[in-house]
Parts: C-alpha cells; structure tokens; sequence
C-alpha cells in the first residue's frame, strides 16, 4: 500500500549516500529560484521555498553561481535563523566565467544551445572564494565544475579542487554532466563524491556511466527528474514567454503526442495512489541505490509532495509494470 502525499512529514525520511557524504533521498534543485529560467522569485518566495524543502527533508540544495541571485537566497535563508548544519550544500562553476577569463563556447550535447564556460584551474579558488561570499558560508559540501571545459584537461580542473577540498573550503568533490571517461580520469586525481546528470523517465542515463558509478560508489545526483514538469502530467500547455516554449517536446506539435505516450504511466501513478511526478522520483531510486534525485519547485505544496515520493513502496509486480511502461514510453521532440 502506498502512503498518501503528505506522508513525509510522518514517516522516517531515507537517505542516500554520495561517495562518503551521507544526504536525504531526495533533495531540492534550487535553480528555479533564481530565474535560470523563469524571472528571479522575490525573497519571500525563496524562504518559503527553501524552509518548505529543509523541513520536509531535502536537505541537500543543489545551486551554481550561474544561477542568478540563487547563491544569495541561500545565503538569506541561513541569516534568517537556520542553522548551517541543516543543509547540505551542492553548487556549481565555470559556467558564469569573470569578465576578464577567456569564454569558451560549450556546445550542449543533447540540445542546440551553446554556453559560455571556463573551467581552467587558475580560475577554481577564485570561482569557490566568489560562492562562499555570496553564499555566507565557509564552506560547501559539494563543488564541482558546471560541464567539463572541451578546452581544459578535466585532470587539471580536479587538481585544482584538491587544495580547496584539504584546506576545509570544500567537503567533497563532485562532476557536473560528466562522460564516463571524464569520471574516470577525475578518479585518478582524487574521489569523486557524486555526478550530476539529467535523468528521468523521458531522459536516460548514459548505461556505461551508471554502471561505473554503482560499481565505484559514486553517487548520482539526478536534475530535472520530473522532466521540467512533464512527467506532473499536469503540462498540457506553456505560454511565450516560459523557457519550455523553445524546447521541442513542449511545443503544441509534440505536446499533446507526448501526453497521449505518458497516459499509461498516469494511469500506473493512479493506481498505485501517488502522483505522476511522485511516481517518477519514486521510480528513480528504484533504479538504482546511488541515485538522489533533485526536483525543483518554488510551491511549498509541491516540495513536500515531492518529499513524499522518498516513502513510497510498491510491489515487485507494480515495479515490473512501471519499468515496462517506461521502456515504451518515447517522448517525440528533442528536449535540449
């Protein structure tokens, strides 16, 4: 029997485990908040969103210093009272370089945009001491370059981050969309705590990647796992000016196609009581014991039903239907 969306706050919150760093189930993409997407939140929406993720258990809150104001409304978060030790906190370089580093353009692997990147060692402490500041921390428990830069070895971006991580600046070191092959090569530097990679049932995993991190017990910290809200199947719509409207899979051509391919899944969620999107994030860690999924929203309402997904138990038949489902299930669009 499944519990109903509300029951994280009653029931015993799992966790997950990235390389030696041990974090909630589920965390919180922090992202959104920022305006990466869509227009900055005020700060009141920020706490509320940040106290609604803390108090239902995603201590783990993934930034970037190339998300706009996000750094800053975490760091207004910790000056409103919460303790320090109550979040563990995940962010990003390189992808918002100073204005006097050389700006590499990134092509996007699985889409048609390109950014501007720098991950060259000299810069690393400069980018780190830049977070902390806006952070009001001294220290972050996850850091990691934003993408491998294709101009800079990833051996050399990592042995910059060792000094940073044996000085106490940084707990634990991590990758942001990484090859297997960048993984292995960072591995050879230091450990790596954790990946982060876009997966979720309409995005996989690159097979050889989750195999070397199950197999080496690096951990997978997985973002946009509700599909930038698909998989809610809520979506039947977004307007102009949302950031969804460039992505093929939203627009009203695939859309609606997409909805249809989704139904069975729906109909799963149904039946098991739980949401569509508490299915996803439920059917993530049931792929596989390293993965930590980082849902993003700025609705406490959501975040704790989000939250929520951490408790769910299904049957071994119920599992074996989803998995089928989700292996039929082929979304028409690019999603990049």
């Amino acid at each position: 029997m499944s519990p109903p969306p509300d029951v994280a706050a009653r029931s015993p919150r799992p966790t997950r485990d990235l390389g030696a760093l041990t974090v909630p189930a589920i965390g919180y993409g922090a992202m959104e908040l920022g305006g990466a997407y869509n227009p900055a939140t005020d700060d009141a929406t920020a706490l509320a969103a940040l106290s609604a993720a803390i108090d239902a258990g995603c201590a783990l809150v993934d930034t970037s210093d190339a998300y706009g104001p996000n750094e800053l409304q975490i760091a207004a978060f910790l000056a409103s009272g919460r303790r320090r030790d109550e979040i563990v906190i995940s962010t990003k370089f390189g992808m918002r370089p100073f204005p006097d580093a050389p700006r590499h353009r990134f092509p996007v692997a699985y889409g048609t945009g390109e950014f501007v990147i720098n991950a060259e060692a000299r810069f690393v402490r400069p980018y780190l001491e830049r977070s902390l500041e806006r952070l009001g921390t001294d220290h972050v428990d996850l850091y990691q370059p934003h993408f491998t830069d294709p101009e800079v070895a990833i051996e050399d971006t990592v042995a910059a981050m060792v000094p940073l991580r044996d000085e106490g600046l940084v707990r634990h070191l991590a990758l942001s969309n990484p090859t297997v092959d960048d993984l292995r090569r960072a591995q050879t530097v230091a450990p790596i705590a954790a990946v982060q990679v876009d997966w979720s049932m309409w995005w996989p995993i690159d097979a050889e990647l989750l195999a070397h991190c199950e197999a080496t017990g690096v951990g997978i910290v997985a973002y946009s796992p509700i599909g930038r809200g698909f998989l809610t199947g809520t979506v039947t719509a977004v307007g102009p000016s949302d950031f969804r409207a460039s992505i093929e899979r939203f627009t009203p051509r695939h859309l609606a196609e997409n909805l249809d391919r989704f139904a069975p899944l729906r109909a799963l969620a149904a039946d098991a009581g739980v949401t569509p999107g508490q299915l996803a994030l439920a059917w993530l860690l049931h792929r596989s014991p390293v993965v930590v999924p980082i849902p993003g929203s700025r609705t406490p309402a959501h975040i704790r039903e989000n939250a929520a997904a951490g408790t769910i138990t299904l049957t071994a038949e119920q599992w074996t239907r989803v998995d089928a489902a989700v292996e039929a299930f082929v979304p028409v669009g690019r999603v990049g």
